[in-house]
């Protein structure tokens, strides 16, 4: 992979679609369902059975489509270090405990409910199929940092909070921070234009990005917008399925740079859904410290190790956690109280996921919540609370800890 890209919702929905987007291997953090086991559908669903007019809005789709697109849309995830294969297994099948003591949270629950009453399922699968609910993330890295609206939450609620902490983190952790961007992801307002979306469906189809797209773009975005609206259940783009996740990316160390700043992608659907669960008050707080942990072990190397496969993508899920309460807990971050502290705990709970086999694979609700818990004793019992850890000795606590915070979920 070129690019490093790190999720951070690490969640599943038991429905019939998935949503987010996945991961290079040596970069993980994130969010996610099922379809066909466990697997992003290969084709699009047969339309002969669907009413007269989703049936004519899918032919349409497939005739306005460029003969290649499949190859391109591959090419245009590598070439932004997005693979669709990690990610759907963790938003496809997260949690399948079987006899694990891993199970389910109140967010996954809250993910459920996001598609009850669909009438058309298949639009729903054939949306995933063509790179649907990837399209608010891509509009976030392409053009997100530009956007003249760079407010956070559906209705700016959480713009204050975030902007605030993102000043406090750069002034936390000792890297480089002051290129990293907060940027918002909107479903609604890249779903309801079709200059908008035409732009994301020209990049994500290998075409060159043109201003403004090519009118084969803008016509194709216009098809894609009338089969959303045809499903109520969509809100016209606006449903959390299609921002529910957030992601750190980097450019750090790659010898062909896309030239898209540091950044810090959060998406309107998970702080929804956290608001949803009663963790509306830390939960942002959360998830900001622990994408911009990713920015951490993006400067300082701290991906590699000797593990391999889900127990790599634990690891530096884990220690995104771990870091990110560090920081709020400790009296030079956002030395929160105990009653907050528990929120910030529940709030890694909250996105677990029990794919122990998959590479997406970031850690058991248990494991998150002791990673988390660990950190703020780590901050908590210092006998200088004036003093910051310097990251890279945060670290070596952490790794020499890791095997007592997996042990009590562990298969093998």
């Amino acid at each position: 992979m070129k690019k490093t890209l790190s999720m951070t919702a690490s969640l599943a929905i038991a429905t019939t679609c998935a949503l987010g987007m996945a991961l290079p291997a040596h970069a993980a953090d994130t969010t996610g369902t099922t379809t066909v086991a466990g697997r992003s559908p290969q084709s699009p669903v047969d339309a002969s059975g669907m009413d007269p007019h989703t049936k004519a809005l899918m032919d349409r789709i497939q005739a306005e489509l460029p003969a290649d697109w499949v190859s391109r849309l591959s090419a245009t995830r590598a070439k932004y270090g997005l693979d669709e294969s990690s990610w759907s297994e963790i938003r496809e099948s997260v949690i399948n405990p079987g006899d694990s003591p891993c199970q389910r949270t109140e967010l996954t629950t809250y993910a459920d409910s996001l598609l009850v009453g669909i009438k058309h399922p298949a639009i729903i699968y054939n949306l995933q199929f063509y790179g649907g609910f990837d399209w608010a993330a891509f509009d976030a890295l392409i053009s997100g940092a530009e956007s003249k609206s760079n407010a956070f939450g559906v209705n700016g609620e959480y713009t204050q909070k975030l902007t605030a902490e993102a000043k406090n983190l750069k002034r936390f952790w000792d890297i480089d921070s002051a290129g990293i961007q907060p940027v918002p992801m909107h479903g609604g307002d890249v779903l309801s234009s079709p200059e908008r979306l035409g732009h994301v469906l020209s990049v994500m189809y290998g075409n060159p990005v043109e201003e403004p797209p090519r009118e084969w773009a803008i016509g194709l975005a216009r098809t894609f917008i009338e089969l959303i609206d045809s499903e109520p259940v969509l809100q016209g783009g606006a449903n959390p399925i299609f921002t529910f996740n957030a992601f750190a990316y980097s450019e750090t160390g790659d010898p062909e740079p896309l030239g898209i700043s540091d950044r810090i992608v959060v998406g309107d659907g998970v702080l929804q859904g956290m608001a949803a669960v009663g963790l509306g008050d830390v939960a942002p707080k959360g998830i900001l410290s622990h994408e911009f942990a990713h920015h951490v072990q993006f400067q300082k190397n701290l991906f590699a190790s000797d593990l391999t496969g889900p127990e790599a993508t634990r690891r530096t899920e884990l220690m995104a956690d771990a870091f990110g309460t560090y920081y709020l807990t400790h009296a030079r971050g956002e030395s929160l109280n105990a009653a907050r502290l528990l929120k910030s705990e529940k709030s890694f709970y909250q996105v677990g996921d029990c794919s122990f086999t998959s590479s997406g694979h970031h850690g058991t609700p248990n494991q998150r919540f002791a990673s988390s818990s660990w950190a703020a004793g780590v901050a908590n019992d210092a006998s200088n609370q004036g003093h910051i850890l310097p990251s890279l000795k945060l670290d070596e606590l952490f790794e020499a800890k890791l095997p007592d915070l997996v042990e009590p979920d562990a298969v093998g």
